[in-house]
Formats: C-alpha cells, structure tokens, sequence
C-alpha cells in the first residue's frame, strides 16, 4: 500500500507471536474459532475528509476487505460530535493470520488500488485524514464472533475497560466469559455487537466492547435492569470482582452507522 495505508511493521511482527503463543496452534483457529478485530478511529478536520473517507470504504475497502473474508466491516460516526466527527471502523477477521496478510493482499489487488486511489494518494497539503488510531483485538471466548443486528434505525455504545494491570484485566473479562455477564447483558436487552481484548493499542490493559440500542430511552431502560438483575447484584459482590479492584476507568462513546456500513 502508498502513503498513509496501514502497514505491517518488524514490530508488530515480533510482538504478536509473544502476546498470542496460542495463535499458532489449534486453540483459537480450529477449537475457540475465536475472531480477531482491527478497531481504527479516523480523525478528521473537515467534512471533505468525511466524505473521502466514507467514498474509500464504500467503493474500495470494504468490497475488497469482503473479497478478503473480512464480512460485516463496521463504520460509523460520533452521535453527538464536538465539532467534525471521527469516524470508527471495525473490520472483522476469522484469524491473526488473516490479519497480518491483508495488506499484502490489498497492495496486489489491482481492483482495490484503483478504487482507492483519491485515498491512498492523497496529496500532503491536502490529506484524506489527520491520523488513524488503530488497535487489535481478539474476541472473547464466550462471544468469539461478531454478532451482527437486525438492520434498522438503531444507536450503538461502544465502551473501554481500562484496568491497572493485566492481572486485574483478566479478571473483568473473567466476569464475563465464565461468570455469566455477557448471557445477562442479552437477557436484559444489552445486545452485543463484540467483545475484545484488545491485544495492541493505546490504553492497555483494556478490554473493548459494543452494545446496540433502538434509540437512547432503550439505553437507559436496559442498563437499569441490568444494574438491578440479581444474577448481576450477586457476581459484583464477590471481593474478587468488585469495580474498585479490576476496573480503573470505564470510557464510553455513542455512535450512529456510517450509510456505507455493513452493520
């Protein structure tokens, strides 16, 4: 790939067979099936590099990325922006392997790189973005793929667990693989999109996950029955999983699909 495309970097290469040793085997790719996720947030200073940034992935990226395997990419706006947008990504892959190809794959598809050339080569004083945040992230066993939701007018919360350490982190994500958190988010309404642990990005240890609402008064509705269910009230109370201990700060954001997004 040209200028400003994601590469694969020496280390990036070199960490992840030390983060994900379990990657190389039957564990994740033939027992769990678990997928992996690319989150990227694009910013962005203007509605020209909106725009841009929609055209690329509707006409470039996600036809070739759907080509790749990678189905059901994910892109959408703030819901409420302080000032121009950023638009968020989540691009879906059935392995870590499939992650570390793709763009390769995409610099030799020929088809890709014409239309996504006003991206890929768009000049310096005029760039098609500010920067690109990307993270890796890798599914929960109890959730280990994407669920995508019915298609209709719909808002979506995506919400990072940040935790002191990743002793600590494992354990939130304890909570929920094993201890039953993500069957009564679906019981309460707290529809799922993903759950990840992100593997390489800003923040960690974290994990990430999204929720999907009808409108905002579902929102509020469904996370108050969660917060009095008392399957909830009786894992919180166990010491080893109280808030204060594994979880050191909780950031949230509300988002709206992009008209090119494919959930």
């Amino acid at each position: 790939m040209k200028r400003r495309a994601f590469v694969k970097s020496s280390l990036l290469l070199s960490a992840i067979p030390t983060i994900l040793p379990e990657s190389s085997g039957a564990a994740i790719t033939k027992k769990n099936k678990q997928e992996f996720y690319e989150l990227r947030v694009y910013t962005l200073k203007n509605e020209t590099q909106e725009k841009l940034i929609e055209n690329y992935f509707q006409t470039a990226a996600i036809p070739a990325l759907n080509r790749l395997g990678s189905q059901h990419v994910g892109v959408f706006k703030e819901l409420k922006p302080e000032g121009q947008t950023k638009i968020y990504v989540l691009i879906p892959f059935a392995s870590v392997e499939d992650y570390l190809k793709v763009y390769d794959k995409l610099a030799k598809d020929e088809k890709y790189q014409q239309a996504a050339a006003a991206y890929l080569n768009a000049p310096a004083k005029e760039p098609a973005y500010e920067r690109i945040q990307s993270s890796l992230l890798k599914a929960f066993t109890h959730m280990p793929k994407l669920e995508v939701p019915e298609n209709k007018p719909r808002i979506f919360e995506l919400r990072r667990y940040e935790s002191a350490s990743e002793a600590a982190g494992k354990k939130k994500i304890e909570m929920f693989n094993e201890k039953g958190e993500i069957d009564i988010f679906k019981r309460v309404g707290l529809t799922p999109v993903f759950f990840g642990e992100t593997l390489i990005g800003e923040m960690r240890p974290n994990l990430t996950y999204m929720l999907t609402f009808d409108d905002m008064a579902e929102h509020d509705r469904n996370w108050k029955a969660f917060g009095a269910d008392a399957q909830w009230q009786q894992i919180r109370s166990i010491p080893e999983y109280a808030d204060s201990k594994i979880v050191s700060r909780i950031t949230r954001t509300f988002l709206v699909p992009s008209v090119v997004s494919q959930i």
